[in-house]
């Protein structure tokens, strides 16, 4: 049962004064068995009250407003968290399909995570499902096969897509970064009727170099019968390890964006964040990056900016 220590900066720098800044944040750990918070810490600048409550996913939400006039925004997460995830093989757990069927039908959340969105390259998701798809072999391990081949037909690449890059542009690409491979793992495994959802949160860096590792990262979670909700990471080809902390989860990226808000003020901002993650016996890792923004011409002396505070998670 390891134990991390992540410090996550998420620094805002503007051009000029704005003011009313209104956020919310996604940075708390998921209230779950798989995980114990035994410190979490928020410095955000001039301390502002915070309301919190609890989303339809579960979500612990945060939103904060910063009413004075300010250059700088920074938001600071200071977590220590123990993973204590199981250690047996998913797919030496029996998941039927009949038993699948049975517990999706009996509930509208669980349908709702099984149905597969429009998009327009469907005919594609489609051939991959069947290629995928075998009813001798159980569920757990359709996921295992599914989480293979995106991780063997997809190329890890950063910077050539951004938050906004849908299912159908993955596909064409043929690459992308976890965010990209969880959303069409999701489409996958909708298309065959697998409640799944997306999950926002960190991975921690281990001996065996797991790409995507001390940064924010995204995987996927699927409901197999007698287990519930069992964490698959399709960017590494494994299943969820003790080097996993869970933040968010929900249909997509966007229910689970880590931070966002809106400004009023006609400034330019910069972008930047930073994370480490130490362990146990002193060793650190960390990484920080300039987040690209999306350009904004003739902005308007007094109207409220919307600002994307989430960085693609990789």
């Amino acid at each position: 049962m390891p134990i991390f220590r992540i410090h996550h900066i998420t620094k805002y720098e503007y051009d000029r004064n704005v003011k009313e800044s209104i956020n919310e944040i996604k940075i708390f750990p998921f209230s779950c068995n798989e995980q114990e918070t035994l410190q979490h810490d928020l410095i955000i600048t001039g301390q502002p009250d915070m309301h919190i409550y609890h989303d339809y996913w579960g979500n612990k939400i945060g939103i904060f407003n910063l009413l004075a006039a300010h250059k700088e925004l920074v938001i600071e997460s200071k977590l220590v968290v123990r993973t204590i995830y199981p250690l047996q093989e998913r797919t030496e757990i029996p998941s039927g399909w009949e038993a699948l069927g049975k517990e999706v039908s009996g509930s509208l959340r669980l349908m709702e995570l099984a149905s597969a969105k429009a998009v327009r390259s469907q005919s594609k998701i489609d051939k991959i499902a069947r290629s995928i798809l075998d009813k001798k072999k159980d569920a757990a391990e359709t996921v295992g096969m599914c989480n293979e081949y995106i991780y063997n037909n997809f190329e890890y690449i950063k910077g050539i897509t951004n938050i906004e890059t849908t299912v159908d542009e993955i596909l064409d690409k043929g690459a992308g970064v976890c965010q990209d491979f969880a959303h069409v793992m999701l489409q996958i495994l909708r298309t065959m009727k697998i409640p799944s959802r997306y999950v926002s949160g960190y991975i921690c860096p281990n001996k065996n170099g797991m790409r995507g590792e001390g940064a924010t990262h995204a995987w996927v979670e699927v409901w197999l019968p007698d287990q519930e909700w069992v964490g698959v990471d399709p960017t590494n080809n494994i299943w969820v390890t003790n080097s996993h902390i869970k933040l968010a989860v929900g249909r997509n990226f966007n229910d689970c964006t880590p931070i966002k808000g809106a400004f009023k003020g006609p400034a330019r901002e910069k972008l930047s964040v930073y994370v480490s993650i130490g362990y146990e016996d002193g060793q650190v890792f960390n990484e920080s990056n300039d987040v690209k923004m999306v350009p904004q011409e003739n902005l308007p002396k007094e109207e409220i900016l919307d600002e994307s505070f989430a960085s693609q998670q990789q």
